[in-house]
């Protein structure tokens, strides 16, 4: 699928499916007052969406 410059594969997809549903976890981690977990989350989820991004 091509939008633009971008060039999303099942790969790209799969990993910003991932950073969304971490950041889903992360809403629930703040919600439970769980912040440093929140933060690692985070941080897993950013580095899934930057994947996604960078492989396009």
């Amino acid at each position: 699928m091509e939008i633009g410059d971008l060039n999303f594969s099942y790969g790209n997809i799969a990993l910003l499916a991932l950073a969304v549903f971490l950041l889903a976890g992360v809403y629930s981690f703040v919600k439970q007052g769980l912040k440093i977990a929140a933060l690692i989350v985070l941080v897993l989820a950013a580095l899934a969406a930057t994947g996604g991004f960078l492989w396009a």
